[in-house]
């Protein structure tokens, strides 16, 4: 026999020994299936039932990348995905041939005929930042070929006339040169290398990362970064063995250079309750951080145990200023426009005043919560964030109190769309997540993220460079601030610091325009 025909015996033996397998195998599981009670389909149609189960695994993936419009993806387009990453990594916002919006009802930013040239704007691009930006030497249809540059960028910081200042009559006020930060995300919701990257991207650009209710590791404060540390229902890291609220707990975190204000939870956006976290994620390093028991799931309260209304919210937060001398806030979902009358009418009566509140949209992120509280509870931020502004301002009292907003402000045009609706500063929290490598596959309550952000699985976590991916973070800032003054250019402002309702206009379905003071007064009207 020939050395051909041996080996075309062989290759034949190959294919048929394969072709049995796959009829053993379709055998046993054909008689698998046919026994198995839990699933009509799987007893009736075997195969069918395969192919459909098939298809609902990798439904999720087909939709996003191959069958979804850029703008038709939730809760982010592909679009929006891409502008965060072309921002993080080649600090570039740039587009070309027009829009993909539809121009239907909403807010929209209001440009002047005559306009500001970029020399007439106040930003302060001292000292510029030391970062790696990407170069694209070849890209083909399976693969691209790029490297890292590095390269100095302009940092678009605040001009010191406008820096803002939370909690200036403290001993220690929070000045800040940065408009954009990390909203909060905990050490344990997300993994040590994402929130070690975070850190130090965040501590480059020189704005501020929120630590979430988890309390605050050694991640955080990895990067130098400016801290707001948040204390949730838990009371996560400033609680005693039996959980209630630990006074020396929280002055030692206080005294924390770094730490620069506090935040207090009463709700965030998808989560309108305690927070949650499944006991294979509270690792022993987690469970210390956070005062729990390691390895069992954690279900932090609804609320304060101890805060049955406004007055004690308030009295609270007068003693945290107080014993710590840092700004202290809190952070609300907005729905009920009586209840929000009532805090603020709270505060002028007993002249106790939070440094900052945080509004939080109805479509703001977790990583875990339950269904019927993700999609049908609190009011989206464009409406809850006109609403707090709007009683903070029919009081008096809007130049007290700053407002942080968060939901879904991923791009300069939403941000600056959220400052002329009454916000001073803007949280982000899923954006972050995306600049460090999340690819929105929505396993954050799993354990399973395959990109090793929202996990704390180590075998996972390492496909997360931290020296790759902190550069990015810096970039994305960077570049979310140098749209921002883009912006402010367009609508005739020298500093997006003053973008204000002036500047924004809604459009109805009809073409009916709506100035914002119009749809401010009618919110806080709907009582």
């Amino acid at each position: 026999m020939t050395f051909l025909t041996i080996l075309q015996l062989i290759v034949n033996v190959i294919i048929v020994a394969f072709l049995l397998s796959i009829l053993v195998i379709a055998g046993i599981l054909l008689f698998k299936d046919k026994r198995q009670k839990q699933h009509s389909v799987l007893r009736n149609y075997p195969l069918l039932a395969r192919v459909r189960y098939f298809g609902e695994k990798i439904g999720p993936e087909l939709r996003q990348y191959l069958f979804l419009a850029d703008t038709e993806g939730k809760p982010f387009s592909r679009n929006d995905y891409k502008n965060i990453v072309l921002a993080g990594k080649y600090n570039s916002r740039m587009a070309s041939f027009g829009t993909q919006n539809q121009y239907e009802d909403g807010f929209y930013i209001q440009n002047t005929m005559f306009p500001h040239q970029k020399s007439d704007l106040k930003i302060d691009q001292s000292p510029m930042i030391s970062t790696f930006l990407y170069k694209i030497d070849n890209e083909r249809l399976f693969d691209r070929e790029e490297h890292r540059e590095e390269t100095e960028i302009d940092p678009y910081y605040l001009h010191d006339e406008h820096q803002i200042v939370i909690g200036s009559e403290l001993a220690h006020p929070f000045r800040v040169k940065r408009l954009v930060g990390q909203s909060g995300m905990s050490y344990g919701a997300l993994g040590s290398n994402a929130i070690t990257a975070l850190s130090k991207g965040l501590g480059m650009a020189n704005t501020w990362m929120n630590t979430g209710e988890g309390g605050l590791s050694k991640h955080h404060l990895s990067g130098g970064v400016d801290i707001i540390f948040q204390i949730g229902p838990g009371l996560f890291g400033v609680r005693d063995k039996d959980g209630h609220f630990d006074l020396n707990a929280f002055l030692d975190i206080a005294r924390k250079e770094t730490v620069k204000a506090f935040e207090l939870k009463l709700a965030q956006g998808a989560k309108t309750r305690g927070g949650h976290m499944e006991g294979n994620k509270v690792t022993k390093e987690i469970a210390e951080i956070r005062k729990v028991e390691p390895g069992k799931t954690i279900n932090s309260p609804n609320r304060f145990t101890d805060l049955d209304s406004p007055e004690d919210l308030l009295n609270w937060v007068s003693i945290l200023k107080k014993h710590g001398q840092k700004p202290v806030g809190f952070k609300i979902v907005v729905s009920n426009v009586a209840e929000i009358e009532s805090l603020v009418s709270t505060m002028v009566r007993t002249n106790q005043y939070p440094d900052f509140i945080t509004v939080d949209g109805g479509e703001g992120g977790t990583g875990a919560t339950f269904q019927e509280l993700q999609d049908g509870v609190g009011l989206p931020l464009f409406t809850a964030l006109p609403i707090v502004s709007q009683m903070l301002e029919k009081h008096g009292i809007r130049d007290k109190i700053k407002i942080f907003a968060s939901g879904k402000l991923i791009t300069p045009d939403k941000i600056a769309i959220a400052l002329g609706l009454g916000a001073d500063l803007v949280n982000i929290a899923r954006g972050m997540m995306i600049s460090v490598g999340c690819i929105m596959s929505q396993q954050c309550h799993l354990n399973t993220c395959p990109v090793g952000v929202a996990t704390t699985n180590p075998k996972r976590e390492k496909g997360l460079i931290v020296d790759e991916k902190k550069y990015r973070v810096t970039n994305y800032i960077t570049s979310l601030h140098e749209g921002l003054y883009n912006i402010s250019a367009a609508v005739g402002v020298e500093s997006p610091t003053q973008i204000n309702q002036d500047h924004i206009i809604i459009k109805k379905k009809s073409g009916e325009l709506q100035s914002i003071h119009d749809y401010k007064l009618k919110l806080i009207e709907q009582k």
